[in-house]
């Protein structure tokens, strides 16, 4: 975690202060305009146009975009400098250039050269309407976005500069959860590989889980991650809590619903207790990890259908009945209820998934894109509340903190107005609230954050959000932002590809970056077709059909 911006010390600027050109001194110190109104949330900053308009021919990039929105400037508070984001800009009646200014922070005043050093978040003395403002140059944007000696990785540039790294403190960011947010076709995927690689680079020992859904990420980390699909996830069904087998068991709804949850429990319970793992436990219950046969399940069920009084009766047991074999019998569910998945499994299932050790490869990829959408959300359930367990039952031991990051979050932790109460719906709200207590950390990357459940996103501490095209998705990301980062969310739509506003615990104050580019092997598949230029070209069609119905009507890839 090298820090390639170099935070200068006061004898240092005193020692270089006779290096800098009488010109560059006059530009760095000159008024650029005046505050004219100063309040907790808000204040406001009028411009003097001849001033802006000289700026705009400089090389520096910070200076030339001075007054722009999303740009900083400084303000005087006695001997200190105060930062201030440009957040909105408009003339006046009387032809004066009025901008919203919000303060970020503030540092000390070098008096020799007029620049900024010690800069540190919050502010502790307001100014005073009158005060001259003054441009930030890129010395400046060094001072203010240099990352301290905490572990951070950096990720891009800080707009408007080209050199000056954008930083993202990893226990901060990690400690309190964190969201990566953008509209499709922004380039949120390879943003989200490109922090998954910097995590990676910096902790080979670490644990992360990822939930992919449309099996984008395993081009990604070949290198450095363990891959996971349909064929070797081997995930024992057993695992399953109670609630998790209802999902996958239960076809009933209402009443008849809570009658057949009635005899799955007892069945259920009956299998459980015929292995020999249960024989050592004092209390067994239904939800225990403890593997069983499904062939003891099926029959606990014809077991107890045959102590009916009535044979009308017994439908509820035929439907469970039916719905076991049917999952037993289907290819497509192999990966989980195959009946080789009885065996004690769970030991050496837990050591690869959560990468126990990581032997340099610190990142599971678990491609979901295979598994039948039925068992889908179970599946992803089942993945998050071992990793929550797993967290849970380990607290005297020595610490492993987990990282679960999930791709198309909106899909298993839905707002109200969609939700349907599913088990991994309740577990990924839960480890948003609990889950830093126990050294779990949730990533959620989303293109509609408005259809997250409530809470979930202001359960984040980092937001890292991308070109947002939805109103409902902006407004919604604007209220889980913390107040001194309003300023920059106004750019929000207005972002490029591979632009983004972070804000929250993982930065020392709201940013604008420009995220790194990304090798070619290290990038997902998640790139668009170019219509424009395969429907130019041809042949080979009756093989290409061939081969997709063939993968098609075996139901594998």
């Amino acid at each position: 975690m090298d820090n390639n911006v170099y935070r200068f010390t006061q004898t240092e600027i005193e020692n270089e202060a006779t290096e800098l050109s009488v010109q560059e001194r006059a530009i760095i110190t000159r008024s650029i305009g005046r505050v004219s109104e100063v309040a907790g949330s808000s204040s406001k900053v009028i411009f003097d146009h001849a001033a802006l308009s000289d700026l705009q021919n400089l090389t520096d990039p910070c200076l030339a975009a001075s007054g722009q929105i999303g740009t900083q400037i400084k303000v005087q508070a006695g001997g200190a400098y105060l930062i201030a984001n440009v957040r909105s800009l408009r003339e006046n009646q009387s032809g004066e250039l009025v901008a919203d200014i919000d303060f970020l922070g503030e540092g000390d005043e070098e008096r020799l050269t007029g620049r900024l050093y010690n800069f540190r978040r919050g502010v502790t003395r307001y100014p005073i309407p009158g005060v001259t403002a003054f441009p930030v140059s890129t010395e400046d944007m060094k001072q203010i976005y240099a990352a301290d000696d905490r572990p951070h990785i950096e990720v891009g540039n800080v707009y408007p500069t080209k050199n000056v790294r954008g930083a993202l403190f990893v226990d901060a960011m990690l400690g309190k959860h964190f969201a990566l947010l953008g509209s499709t076709g922004t380039g949120k995927s390879t943003s989200a590989a490109l922090i998954l690689h910097k995590i990676c680079e910096a902790a080979p020992q670490g644990h992360i889980v990822m939930i992919d859904p449309h099996g984008e990420y395993s081009a990604a980390f070949k290198g450095n991650g363990a891959l996971f699909d349909v064929s070797n996830l081997e995930m024992p069904y057993w695992l399953m809590n109670f609630e998790e087998h209802c999902e996958v068991l239960l076809t009933s709804a209402g009443n008849e619903r809570q009658r057949d949850a009635e005899i799955l429990a007892k069945c259920l319970f009956y299998a459980r207790s015929r292995n020999r793992v249960a024989k050592d436990i004092a209390k067994l219950t239904i939800d225990a990890p403890v593997p069983y046969l499904l062939s003891d399940l099926l029959a606990a069920i014809t077991t107890e259908m045959g102590k009916l009084d009535k044979a009308g009766d017994n439908a509820p047991y035929l439907r469970l009945k039916n719905k076991v074999e049917e999952i037993r019998n289907d290819p497509r569910f192999t990966f989980m209820f195959s009946g080789m998945m009885v065996a004690d499994t769970m030991s050496k299932f837990l050591a690869r998934i959560f990468r126990l050790p990581g032997d340099g490869r610190p990142i599971s990829i678990i491609d979901v894109s295979g598994v039948p959408s039925e068992i889908t959300s179970v599946v992803v359930a089942v993945l998050a509340r071992m990793v929550f367990d797993y967290a849970i039952w380990s607290r005297n031991e020595p610490q492993r903190p987990i990282l679960l990051v999930c791709e198309e979050a909106h899909r298993y932790v839905p707002s109200e107005r969609n939700a349907d109460k599913s088990a991994v719906g309740k577990i990924l709200s839960r480890i948003a609230k609990e889950g830093r207590k126990y050294g779990v950390s949730l990533g959620l990357i989303t293109q509609r954050p408005s259809d997250l459940a409530e809470g979930v996103l202001s359960q984040c501490g980092t937001i890292l959000a991308m070109r947002l095209n939805n109103e409902r998705d902006q407004a919604f990301v604007k209220a889980a932002m913390p107040e001194g980062a309003r300023g920059f969310l106004d750019t929000i739509p207005a972002l490029r590809n591979r632009e983004c506003i972070m804000c929250g615990e993982g930065v020392t104050i709201p940013i604008r970056v420009s995220f790194d580019s990304l090798a070619p092997e290290k990038r997902p598949a998640s790139e668009d077709p170019s219509f424009a230029k395969l429907w130019n070209e041809s042949g080979n069609e009756e093989e290409i059909i061939a081969r997709v119905i063939s993968r098609w009507r075996s139901q594998a890839k």
